[in-house]
């Protein structure tokens, strides 16, 4: 057993490549450290030609993407989108700052991600956008998704925050990277995801009408990106936005994380594996479930988790880990019943959703993570 004086395992610990450090004092060698330096090019072009993005904007956060996502849409007061309840803030809050009203869908029955064969019965003639949010990097089935947004004409913005490196297979048999898929997607680069910078984030966007746009809300509103392509030959106030772009030491935070990109994932990967079939046996005797990826999905290794059968098991199980010296967490509590949003909830109940924010526990998850040692004080709980 782990000595819980001596040895502590906390839930995250940022991994650092060794490069971050001699990348941010280049940027500032360079005497250029606001946004949209040489390191932001540099982040730029990896994802454009790696995965195939029409076009990518460093952001300092994901909830600035899905902000920029929420004015290109042209999100206005009455407008209804369809989020899962189960996942974070942001993913509702930077359509509600627009005005919209939020119309929660739960989640699925085998996995927390949205139950797509739920949102055709939630759409109005007053929806504009669906969120599916790809929970733990694993892909909500984007055929459907689209499919319905086709049917009535409404965008989707694809929250990817936790899927860098994942991918979706249609029923074409194409794989395709999330994020790639929707009109628009966020990724997220918190000190909890898989490649970080600290905070930050990206805009991906891969419908053509939205591009030069994009670059305006990202400068502030102005033609700034435009000038500096020789497009223009003076810029100015064309349109809304804000201040999203991140600094360039940011993006050389990043741009060394992203040189270890296939390490960092195969590290990642093995450490989910030992962990599956580590717990397998002891999950099974005390009726825990493990992640579920379906056939549809490719795993990024974003996180692990265990979903107790009821609240005093994730309860009692959290105690035990905590006495063991092993940091673990429960996650998403339901937006829908939220302090902010619990008296504006009309819908139907969301028994999913509430279900996984009542038992689901995300265990200790970092490069270089004595992944045996955990698995090790786990597997002696008996909590039946």
């Amino acid at each position: 057993m782990l000595n819980m004086i001596e040895t502590k395992i906390p839930f995250n610990k940022p991994y650092f490549t060794g490069k971050e450090t001699d990348y941010i004092k280049d940027a500032v060698s360079r005497g250029k450290i606001s946004g949209n330096g040489h390191y932001t090019q540099l982040c730029h072009d990896f994802f454009e030609k790696k995965y195939g993005f029409k076009k990518v904007l460093l952001t300092s956060s994901c909830t600035d993407a899905l902000e920029m996502a929420a004015i290109l849409i042209d999100i206005q007061p009455g407008d209804e989108v369809i989020v899962p309840s189960y996942t974070f803030v942001s993913t509702a809050n930077a359509f509600v700052l627009r005005g919209a009203k939020i119309v929660f869908a739960d989640s699925r029955v085998d996995h927390p991600g949205i139950d797509e064969d739920k949102i055709e019965g939630l759409i109005s003639s007053k929806t504009k956008a669906i969120v599916p949010v790809h929970y733990a990097g694993v892909a909500c089935d984007m055929d459907k998704v689209m499919d319905l947004a086709d049917k009535y004409n409404l965008f989707v913005v694809e929250d990817a925050a936790q899927a860098i490196d994942s991918f979706y297979i249609g029923n074409d048999g194409v794989k395709r990277p999330l994020g790639s898929i929707g009109h628009l997607s966020a990724f997220s680069f918190h000190e909890t995801k898989n490649i970080i910078s600290g905070e930050g984030g990206m805009l991906v966007v891969n419908d053509e009408r939205f591009v030069k746009r994009a670059e305006v809300i990202w400068e502030k509103g102005t033609n700034r990106s435009a000038f500096f392509k020789g497009e223009v030959d003076k810029y100015g106030w064309v349109d809304i936005g804000s201040s999203f772009l991140p600094s360039d030491i940011t993006a050389a935070f990043l741009w060394a994380q992203l040189e270890h990109l296939d390490d960092i994932q195969s590290n990642r990967k093995q450490i989910w594996e030992t962990y599956y079939s580590g717990l397998k046996i002891w999950a099974a005797k005390n009726s825990i479930r493990l992640p579920f990826i379906p056939d549809f999905s490719t795993n990024n290794a974003h996180m692990f988790y265990l979903v107790c059968k009821n609240e005093y098991q994730r309860d009692f199980l959290l105690k035990k880990f905590n006495e063991s010296g092993i940091f673990a967490v429960f996650h998403y509590l339901s937006l829908h019943k939220s302090t902010y949003f619990d008296n504006k909830y009309i819908g139907k109940s969301l028994e999913r959703s509430d279900f996984y924010s009542e038992t689901l526990i995300r265990v200790p998850f970092y490069i270089n993570l004595p992944v045996e040692n955990v698995i090790s004080n786990i597997v002696t709980l008996d909590i039946n």
